[in-house]
């Protein structure tokens, strides 16, 4: 078994429970947020409001959850990240919990938008990066395998919660919802530090606790660095449109004329089709030499295109299929994305670099699925929402056409750290 003190990543022993870890709470944040489609026709319904401020409540939280990602990167910097991602875990749950007894849009938004997003916020950042600190050779494998709980939770998640709205009411699944939460927590305890150069978890001294951490939210060497800066731009539109068809292809899908359980299964084909994407994506970049980032444009450039063509789809078969291949795409580039994190700034940066680049993608984040509502309300239907969705993706990928070097050589992994000093 891997030392836990040890400065070089292990590449297997204890990894491979963080990577469990990581698996769960993939499953128990993302597998959520892409399944509360479900919740969205019964928010409408029951709130009598438009599409365009029923997004609002999935956008806050996902926003929420970026924005957050400085501040969970510095909390477990300075305090490890089992701790950070126990609490995250507690915030989650109770979140959901007080929003079944939401009586309007603005609870919503506070308790699932605001609470459960910052208890997601502190438990995403650190789970993805404690993965890429304790491998090396195999990280993006490993990371493919730690996000992969999305997809399956997502499989499994849509049809249940149909099944708990249609036994329960919106409020009582609300509560089962965040009891699965709760669990979260104890996924957190697998997190075992591992000190690496640049990440030396120490315990806090008395007095003015919070005062460390803190002090890394201002990171200058990252926010002057522009290999980073070009990559979390091409991110910010690529959140704009990618989480669209997750909140939105329910609802696309019953305005066809699909029944409840019909249209949920669509968002379970795509979210199997995304579970393999994430370990394809990652095992498939490990296997051939080929530079991340060219693998990433490639499955970004995928994905926005599928994502265009999803209107075509009026028939069930075939919008099964546009779903399948969006799917597939859409996961395959997320292993890639935190790799890629690694390659730019190094492993020693990796909990910051994460965490300020999920600040700046929440820009994206926040606009994306209440633009693709507003389009739906002045269009009638959700045709222009998904084209524009896909363009902003297509637009990401132009933007990491101009990373440094691009067209030339590899990055040398012996020298990444140097990259740091030379914006």
């Amino acid at each position: 078994m891997a030392d836990p003190t040890c400065r070089e990543p292990p590449d297997g022993g204890w990894g491979w429970m963080v990577v469990l870890a990581g698996f769960l709470q993939s499953a128990l944040v993302f597998g959520v947020i892409r399944s509360f489609g479900v919740f969205f026709m019964e928010f409408v319904g029951y709130f009598g409001e438009l599409a365009g401020r029923v997004s609002w409540v999935t956008s806050i939280g996902i926003a929420v959850l970026q924005l957050g990602g400085p501040v969970s990167s510095a909390l477990s910097t300075q305090y490890g990240a089992r701790p950070v991602v126990m609490a995250g875990g507690l915030l989650s749950g109770l979140g959901m919990l007080l929003a079944s007894f939401a009586t309007s849009l603005t609870h919503l938004y506070l308790s699932i938008g605001l609470l459960s997003g910052l208890g997601w916020a502190l438990v995403f950042t650190p789970s993805v990066a404690s993965v890429a600190q304790y491998f090396a050779k195999r990280r993006t494998f490993a990371t493919g395998l730690a996000v992969s709980g999305a997809g399956l939770a997502s499989f499994a998640f849509s049809p249940l919660f149909q099944l708990l709205v249609d036994t329960y009411a919106w409020r009582g699944a609300l509560l089962v919802v965040a009891s699965i939460s709760f669990n979260l927590v104890a996924a957190g305890a697998l997190l075992r530090p591992l000190e690496t150069e640049g990440n030396k978890a120490s315990a806090p001294e008395a007095g003015w606790l919070w005062l460390p951490a803190f002090s890394s939210l201002c990171q200058p060497r990252l926010a002057c660095h522009r290999p980073f800066l070009l990559f979390a731009a091409a991110f910010v539109l690529v959140d704009t449109g990618y989480y669209v068809p997750y909140v939105h292809l329910v609802p696309h899908a019953r305005e066809l004329g699909f029944d409840e359980y019909r249209a949920a299964f669509l968002l379970s084909s795509a979210a199997v089709a995304d579970l393999c994407g994430r370990v394809a994506g990652g095992w498939l970049a490990d296997r051939f030499a080929v530079r991340l980032v060219h693998s990433l444009i490639l499955w970004t450039v995928l994905t926005g295109l599928s994502m265009v063509l999803l209107p075509l789809g009026q028939s069930y078969s075939l919008l099964m299929g546009l779903c399948i291949c969006y799917g597939f795409c859409a996961g395959a580039l997320v292993p890639l994305q935190f790799s890629g994190m690694a390659e730019i700034v190094g492993t020693g940066r990796i909990m910051e670099g994460i965490g300020l680049m999920q600040m700046m993608e929440s820009a994206g984040s926040l606009v994306g699925a209440p633009l693709s509502g507003w389009l739906r309300d002045m269009t009638g239907d959700y045709t222009a929402s998904f084209i524009v969705a896909g363009a902003f993706l297509l637009a990401g990928s132009l933007l990491l056409l101009a990373l440094p070097n691009y067209f030339s050589c590899p990055m040398d992994s012996t020298t990444e750290e140097e990259t740091m000093g030379d914006p």
